[in-house]
């Protein structure tokens, strides 16, 4: 293996060991939220919804916050066309805590979190004659406004909304400056199903079909090359071959299946720890700019081979990466160039686009680099995925308060939006905007069985029906369409998508593999039973010339 190949693998290796850590998710933030922690009583049980309040200076629209409804009061309308511009004033005094010095005409009253309970402040802004109350938070953060346990005065007829420190400094210098400002609240619902979903899985499901197939055929091309060879000399006289070349392939045993997955958990808890510091956060940017370098430079190389056949032959000795194909340098700078630019501008509108590009050349270039053996190893992989995905998700919060893999996904801490490690499309028809997003472990790990399958059906000279390509595609877009559906349903909470794709995908593969009377073969070796070279050879070439 040449310093070039080396490196390569251990860029991309790196690269597939972070993106284990993220789970299908919505970024936009959740819309309806509920909390165990603080409980509902009568006058106390409203969802925890998020709410624009949109703002006129002297008649003109001007800026747009995002805050937090409160568990107590009346609930906020969810249509823009039925929310009222109300005029904002200061409460005087400023938190609101006794009641406050002049009578109100309907206004919305802004005042600071003090000492005393929300409840109070909502009871004397609603005595004073105000028609919603937003409270100040003294941190840049939301914070869920709930009632104590003893309290009774719940009998509340306004809304309330929590919103960060940030926008009550802007809201108060405008009404400092002796400006009419007023405000508009409304909290709009969701769309059930966004299109960016749809051309998520799509960008999905299209990149392990893509991923497989290139995998498949470099295993038969390397198949019938090794065929050859043997039918014109002896077994003495030349290596013990493999399927595929050993130089560009890394097949994962049980032991690397394992550690996979514990390196990928410290990985995790790595970021968790670090993400807040930006230069850690670069070495991120860099690390995913390296590995979608090399992705989109293999895809493109084998692309243009195909094309150009003669000039795909050509190579040209370099210092330290050795032999080097003319059409590799060609495609370097452009795959440079283009990793820097989105690097650049990579918190630009259009940013995901590049993004999206780079993550699945580089998710296709590992699908045709990495392998799983057998299905004994694909089950180890996956199982242990499994487990990985639910406890980082759920089961984490116990331990660190919180959802580690759906912080890490978001990019809580960081000042980005969200880490490069993932696929993501923009919600075009969601009022909230954001992101839906996938993580390349959802694609990769699953994948990586979804091509064994193919490799195994080709090998075996199966058709679709046949083989086990197809229902192992088929049971990916369940699982995956599955946790789509579960994400809705719960309201935009991150899913850990091999909570379902999992047990889709290798359970269809198990069964199927019993019901054959293929499991023995799938479970140990991974390939069909192999026939003299020269009959095997001529089988796949009278097979050629009939498709």
């Amino acid at each position: 293996m040449d310093f070039q190949r080396i490196t390569s693998v251990i860029f991309i290796c790196g690269v597939v060991l972070l993106s284990l850590n993220f789970p299908a998710k919505v970024t936009a933030g959740d819309i309806v939220h509920d909390d165990d922690l603080a409980p509902k009583k009568p006058g106390c049980q409203n969802d925890f919804v998020l709410v624009k309040v949109q703002t006129w200076v002297d008649g003109k629209e001007d800026a747009e916050f995002v805050g937090v409804g409160a568990r107590f009061g009346t609930t906020i309308v969810s249509k823009e066309k039925n929310a009222q511009q109300t005029p904002l004033t200061l409460s005087d005094p400023r938190d609101c805590c006794k009641p406050p010095r002049k009578k109100l005409a309907g206004e919305v009253i802004m005042v600071d979190r003090g000492r005393c309970k929300f409840t109070v402040k909502a009871n004397n802004a609603e005595a004073a004659g105000a028609s919603a109350i937003l409270i100040v938070n003294n941190q840049k953060e939301l914070y869920k406004m709930v009632c104590d346990p003893g309290e009774t005065d719940l009998d509340i007829h306004i809304p309330a909304v929590m919103l960060p420190q940030d926008a009550g400094t802007t809201l108060n210098k405008m009404l400092l400056n002796g400006s009419s400002v007023t405000v508009q609240l409304y909290s709009p619902k969701r769309p059930v199903v966004d299109i960016a979903e749809v051309f998520l899985w799509l960008m999905a499901v299209g990149t392990i079909l893509c991923g497989s197939y290139w995998s498949a055929w470099s295993a038969r091309e390397a198949a019938i090359e090794q065929d050859k060879l043997l039918k014109d000399a002896s077994e003495e006289e030349l290596p013990n071959f493999g399927i595929g070349d050993s130089s560009t392939i890394m097949d994962i045993n049980v032991i690397s299946a394992i550690l996979f997955v514990i390196i990928a958990s410290c990985f995790l808890i790595v970021l968790y720890k670090l993400m807040r510091f930006t230069w850690f956060f670069e070495i991120l940017v860099v690390l995913f700019c390296i590995g979608g370098v090399e992705g989109l430079q293999t895809c493109l190389v084998a692309l243009l081979a195909r094309l150009f056949k003669r000039t795909g032959e050509l190579f040209i000795k370099v210092p330290i990466f050795g032999a080097v194909s003319y059409l590799t340098l060609a495609v370097s700078p452009f795959c440079i160039t283009f990793a820097v630019v989105w690097a650049v501008y990579r918190n630009s509108s259009f940013g995901w686009i590049g993004q999206d590009i780079l993550g699945i050349t580089l998710i296709i270039t590992v699908l045709q680099i990495v392998r799983i053996p057998n299905l004994k190893v694909g089950s180890v992989l996956l199982g242990c995925a499994f487990i990985y995905d639910i406890f980082w998700v759920f089961a984490s919060k116990r331990l660190f308060h919180e959802s580690v893999m759906i912080a890490v996904a978001r990019g809580d801490k960081s000042g980005e939006d969200g880490i490069p490690m993932l696929l993501k499309i923009p919600r075009l028809f969601d009022p909230w905007g954001g992101y839906s997003i996938i993580g390349f472990g959802d694609i990769l790990l699953p994948g990586l069985l979804v091509a064994f399958s193919l490799r195994y059906d080709w090998l075996a000279k199966k058709n679709l029906q046949a083989g086990y390509f197809l229902w192992a595609m088929i049971a990916y877009g369940l699982g995956l369409l599955i946790t789509y559906v579960a994400l809705n349903l719960m309201d935009g909470h991150g899913q850990p998508a091999l909570l379902y794709i999992v047990p889709f995908t290798l359970g269809t593969f198990l069964m199927l593999g019993r019901k054959r009377g293929d499991l023995k073969i799938l479970w140990t070796k991974g390939e069909p039973e192999r026939v003299c070279p020269h009959v095997r050879l001529e089988s796949i070439e009278e097979s050629d010339r009939e498709g």
